[in-house]
């Protein structure tokens, strides 16, 4: 009878681990929706600034870069 007991706790408490962990997975997923609407109202609002800042001017006359130059390597 002690073993009937024994396994009865066991499934008792494997039961009530199964419960925990599906609402944690319940929580995760309703994060991961939340997360989700987060991504496309952000993804709105890059798209409508991308289409009201004018583009940066790429004129090579406004980047000036100044030369690469090469300072001799001397031996002591």
């Amino acid at each position: 009878m002690t073993e009937q007991t024994n396994h009865q706790s066991h499934l008792d408490s494997a039961v009530e681990q199964q419960k925990q962990i599906l609402t944690e997975i319940n929580d995760l997923q309703t994060q991961i929706n939340t997360k989700k609407e987060i991504v496309l109202k952000v993804q709105g609002v890059i798209e409508y600034l991308q289409q009201v800042i004018p583009p940066a001017p790429t004129d090579s006359a406004t980047v000036t870069e100044e030369p690469v130059t090469e300072e001799p390597v001397t031996e002591e």
